[in-house]
């Protein structure tokens, strides 16, 4: 069956119930039942069928997600991109982990609002809002694959940098702090990946962890939702889509509460630090495989 105007992505079926999952490029006779839903930029997505094995992996991938980033101040959409999109695919997968992150940030803040410090806030956020807008410029314009191993590289270089030798924790002060910012939303919309760029800040400064964790959750969640309105807002998914993830991200949060009581400070930074790598590193390796 030719579908010339619509993106669509194949899995595995796995139904043991219905809810659903997009299928891929060459449809199958149960596509004839699915719901078409907006996939962007005037496309639509067909979804069918997708069996309870994938809704378990969504629900535990997104709990671990937002648990991580209770714990560690960042890392939600690292833990749960990956699966996401592979379910989902890239546009549709993007968007939810976008939206689900946004989410997280603002959950977390009601539990550590008192820890967000308003004035490095100020200077973190604003450079990173305007940063978007060249960013996107270069998302649109420049080649992908490219641009993210040079991103990725070089984030990767400066915490690597930082963690062997204290003369390269370079941003320190006003400067560093937009300059980190600037560098955050910069990342966020060419690589996807703006966590890196706070913790080489958040490493120059020595920035106390507790604080660390409630301004960043403001500032990932200024910064995301301007990457959603900029992207057409989050994507229109069925009910049943958005309880089973929504449920999950709030189990996620609640656990990781818990758990972030009995985890010392060093611990949860050695965390936050692996995760920036983690991340850094993903960034190459997907601009790699891309080219």
């Amino acid at each position: 069956m030719s579908m010339p105007s619509n993106i669509v992505f194949r899995l595995r079926s796995l139904a043991l119930r219905p809810a659903y999952a997009p299928l891929a490029r060459h449809a199958s006779p149960s596509l004839r039942r699915g719901t078409r839903l907006p996939g962007g930029n005037g496309q639509n997505v067909v979804w069918a069928p997708m069996g309870v094995l994938e809704m378990v992996l969504v629900a535990m991938v997104v709990l671990t997600g937002a648990a991580t980033q209770r714990v560690s101040g960042m890392g939600f959409g690292l833990v749960s991109a990956p699966l996401l999109v592979l379910i989902m695919g890239p546009f549709l997968g993007i968007l939810l982990t976008n939206t689900l992150g946004l989410t997280t940030s603002l959950i977390v803040l009601t539990q550590v609002w008192r820890q967000v410090e308003l004035r490095k806030l100020a200077l973190l956020a604003p450079p990173a809002l305007l940063a978007i807008i060249p960013g996107a410029w270069v998302a649109l314009n420049v080649p992908s694959a490219p641009l993210a191993i040079v991103v990725g590289s070089m984030t990767f270089s400066a915490l690597l940098g930082m963690l062997l030798s204290e003369r390269l924790r370079v941003f320190h002060g006003t400067t560093g702090a937009v300059a980190a910012g600037a560098l955050s939303g910069f990342m966020s919309v060419t690589a996807g990946a703006g966590g890196p760029a706070i913790t080489l800040y958040a490493l120059s400064t020595r920035w106390k962890h507790r604080s660390f964790v409630g301004t960043a959750q403001l500032c990932f969640a200024i910064i995301t939702a301007a990457s959603l309105t900029a992207k057409g807002g989050p994507p229109d998914l069925p009910a049943a889509t958005w309880a089973l993830t929504l449920g999950a991200l709030l189990m996620g949060v609640l656990l990781g509460g818990r758990v972030a009581r009995y985890i010392p400070a060093t611990l949860a930074r050695a965390l936050m630090v692996g995760l920036a790598l983690t991340g850094s590193l993903t960034t190459v390796a997907k601009g790699i495989i891309d080219l």
